[in-house]
């Protein structure tokens, strides 16, 4: 069996690499980036995306957002113009679940078959091979393709038809982002009281308080780091597709606006490319006081 992986990014990169590690043929193609590393490792250098499909029995894409996704799947060149019937195509990007709906149809039409398999976990993550992955599409093909996803995570759910990967993957996104503002308010409010943030973390992470992501975000805060992991344009972007997605649906989501617009004004402030951590440096410069050690 052949795996066509195509988007070699701060995810795709590590995910890619569990994949040749677990023993599978890769071909690998990115227009954006250098894949020099996988093919030193024994994966194929392809030259397109028409090249990958054309030589894979399972095609993996791992891109930005829908558009990206859409032009490699769909566009000129694309996987579309090369998959046969009896290839399957696994988009583990996180992008409108409307978009997967739309890939996916287009691939039906010629027998080809689809899953939306976004994931959860940031870069650390996707290193180690305990990425969380939520999918949309049917059984049958699930089954199929278990197998490969185990190798990047630790949690593998089929949670509906197409589409219903990515909305499940918002309401995560939506979660992750409202968690790491609440953990921020509240360390805050307990350093400018005086209180030692480290001793705040180690009384109540075995509460009713404590997450994954506190438990996962406190210490680089504590430490000072906002390297990604998951930065804030792309989470920018997840929440971007949450709100459109909601008010085609009819559903208020004001919370998700309100983080939105946090996450906006670190934008602005230049730290697009920070870890979603820096969160926190909202609530920082609103107090006047650091969270750290």
């Amino acid at each position: 069996m052949t795996i066509g992986f195509i988007g070699i990014g701060i995810m795709g990169r590590p995910m890619a690499k569990n994949l040749i590690k677990a023993g599978y043929k890769l071909i690998v193609y990115d227009k954006f980036s250098k894949f020099d590393d996988l093919v030193s490792l024994g994966a194929e250098g392809g030259t397109s995306n028409r090249d990958v499909a054309s030589k894979s029995d399972i095609i993996i894409t791992m891109l930005p957002n829908s558009p990206q996704v859409k032009e490699v799947i769909l566009g000129s060149g694309g996987v579309i113009e090369a998959v046969k019937p009896d290839q399957i195509v696994v988009d583990m990007s996180s992008i409108a679940p409307a978009a997967s709906q739309e890939i996916g149809a287009a691939l039906k039409a010629k027998g080809i078959a689809f899953l939306d398999a976004p994931v959860s976990g940031g870069e650390p993550k996707a290193v180690d091979a305990t990425l969380a992955i939520m999918v949309g599409g049917d059984k049958k093909t699930f089954d199929a393709v278990k197998p490969i996803l185990e190798k990047m995570g630790s949690s593998v759910t089929l949670v509906g038809d197409i589409g219903s990967g990515n909305v499940t993957k918002l309401a995560n996104q939506i979660i992750v982002a409202l968690n790491i503002a609440a953990v921020s308010e509240a360390f805050v409010l307990s350093t400018k009281a005086g209180v030692d943030p480290a001793r705040v973390f180690d009384a109540i992470k075995g509460g009713l308080a404590g997450s994954t992501v506190m438990n996962a975000k406190i210490p680089m805060i504590l430490d000072g780091n906002f390297n990604p992991g998951f930065r804030i344009e792309l989470h920018i972007k997840d929440l971007q597709n949450a709100l459109d997605t909601a008010h085609n649906l009819n559903v208020a989501v004001p919370l998700t606006a309100v983080i939105m617009e946090t996450l906006q004004a670190l934008k602005l402030d230049g730290m697009a490319a920070n870890d979603h951590d820096a969160i926190i440096r909202y609530y920082e410069k609103l107090a006047k006081i650091e969270v750290r050690k």
